[in-house]
């Protein structure tokens, strides 16, 4: 299709310049008569409204009562029908699929000759202006009778051809333009994106919750273990990072006396690019005061059961050919007891015994940290023999205190927090827990931190003084939690890459 497909032949390639240069010609001969581009021209219908009220209609109904049409589209399909007359099919924004496409009559006794010759100047690609009315053909095709025709904007690259489409995955992924403009999955995707996001923020808001913004500048990375991009300040003359998660300054709000604050926030994470993994994504994070983990838990199941619903139309999806049922209350088991059910054969003594599971971690070529705990290794083992695993959504819950620098620590399980996991289809979804509302206890888990990333762990985190200055103000008891929105909609979708649910992902640079 273009000569950044390095799998196409020099043929193809020289054609395309080829082809180029001639709709070149015929806009320099269009600018010669007037504007070549005009602005003036304003569509007042959309193709899948015209389907979905009209389509039930006979030809004799049409005909009784005329409808006038005005709308815009990009030509797809043009066929002649004698020297008289030329069907063509306009495609505009209003549907992910064929109910985006109508399909235009032009003749030489309704539109004129001039219409009628222009028309067979124009190219695929082209984006049209009509005004007409309604009929149906003999076939039943619900098609507008042009009375007038104006070109909006020429194309002057072709298309892909209609039978392969746009075919090439990172092309694809590098001119999303053309992938929407050809694919109609392509764009039933980023319109069930379109439509889970506005699911998730209207629950939020009918449950009390208040959207908000805060900074994606930094002076200090904080709110999640992760490596930070880092860029420079000219005017104040500091270093500062991109938002690795907005945690910190959401509950600087919670302080602040926000009892419910939620955000839908991109963060910036400056690590490896892959099918689950891109360096800018988004999260929906919230924090609700006066309630703990497993309220959080309970809420995080609805929004997430809610968004599936008001987008696929179902909570029960498809997931690669397999089902996914997100009606079903989700699971909910300790690191232990999804390494019991999950990967079977240890014994309660071998997972207690810190030494034994350092020798399991070596056979999965892990290296633990010298410092980590029985907590932290068995946290490690549950990552290489249990995760992938969970298919059916579950709550992976009680994380160690080392491996939580922000939850609070349970009043009942020593070296324990109030933290979840939630996966799905062997993912990671959604990370929360009850707020640690200590500061001299947050205190003491920054300071662990930061002998920590001393120790050589990249990904540990900052000391944040006015964070404890914060809470030493007060912050009442609070459960939080973020969502992955990305990994989320590539389940939603039947997405298997990232970038499938991403309108520009990050790419190597083009060659």
């Amino acid at each position: 299709m273009t000569t950044e497909n390095q799998d196409q032949s020099p043929v193809v390639a020289l054609d395309e310049n080829k082809i180029m240069a001639e709709r070149r010609q015929k806009l320099a001969a269009i600018r010669q008569q007037g504007i070549a581009f005009p602005n003036d021209f304003v569509p007042q219908h959309k193709a899948a409204d015209l389907v979905e009220t009209y389509s039930g209609k006979t030809r004799e109904e049409l005909e009784a009562e005329p409808v006038a049409v005005v709308m815009a589209g990009r030509m797809m399909l043009r066929r002649e029908a004698g020297k008289k007359a030329a069907f063509a099919t306009l495609q505009d924004s209003s549907g992910p699929a064929a109910s985006g496409r109508i399909q235009i009559y032009v003749t030489l006794d309704s539109t004129g000759e001039e219409a009628m010759e222009a028309l067979r100047s124009y190219d695929l690609g082209d984006i049209l202006g009509i005004e007409g009315t309604l009929f149906k053909t003999k076939t039943d095709e619900l098609t507008v009778k042009v009375s007038k025709l104006r070109l909006i904007a020429k194309a002057l690259r072709p298309l892909p051809d209609k039978f392969h489409g746009l075919a090439d995955q990172e092309t694809k992924y590098r001119q999303r333009y053309v992938d929407l403009i050809m694919n109609e999955d392509t764009r039933r995707t980023f319109k069930a994106r379109t439509a889970a996001m506005s699911s998730m923020r209207r629950f939020m808001e009918d449950n009390g919750f208040m959207e908000v913004e805060t900074p994606m500048l930094h002076p200090i990375p904080g709110g999640a273990a992760a490596k930070p991009f880092v860029t420079h300040h000219n005017a104040l003359d500091m270093e500062m990072y991109l938002r690795i998660a907005p945690e910190l300054y959401l509950k600087r709000l919670v302080v602040g006396g926000f009892d419910r604050v939620f955000e839908v926030n991109r963060n910036f994470r400056n690590e490896g690019v892959s099918v689950r993994h891109n360096p800018e994504f988004t999260m929906m994070e919230f924090y609700a005061a006066y309630t703990d983990y497993k309220w959080i838990m309970n809420f995080t199941e609805q929004v997430i059961r809610q968004a599936a619903i008001d987008s696929n139309g179902s909570a029960v999806l498809s997931y690669g050919g397999r089902e996914l049922d997100l009606s079903k209350p989700f699971q909910r088991l300790t690191i232990v007891e999804a390494i019991d059910k999950y990967a079977p054969g240890y014994t309660p003594e071998q997972l207690g015994d810190m030494e034994f599971i350092k020798g399991e971690l070596k056979k999965f070529g892990v290296k633990p940290f010298a410092n980590a705990g029985l907590g932290a290794l068995q946290l490690a083992l549950f990552e290489e023999t249990a995760e992938a695993l969970l298919w059916e959504p579950t709550f992976i819950i009680d994380y160690p205190v080392e491996v939580s620098p922000l939850a609070r620590a349970s009043d009942v399980r020593e070296g324990i927090t109030e933290r979840f996991e939630l996966f799905m289809v062997g993912r990671e979804i959604a990370n929360g827990f009850s707020e640690l509302n200590d500061p001299e206890d947050q205190a003491a888990r920054f300071l662990a931190q930061v002998a920590a990333k001393d120790a050589g762990d990249d990904e540990a985190m900052f000391y944040d003084a006015d964070y404890i200055r914060a809470l030493e103000y007060g912050m009442p008891p609070a459960g939080g939690c973020g969502i992955g929105i990305d990994r989320l909609m590539m389940l939603i979708t039947d997405s298997p890459n990232i970038r499938d649910v991403l309108l520009f992902p990050h790419l190597r640079k083009e060659d």
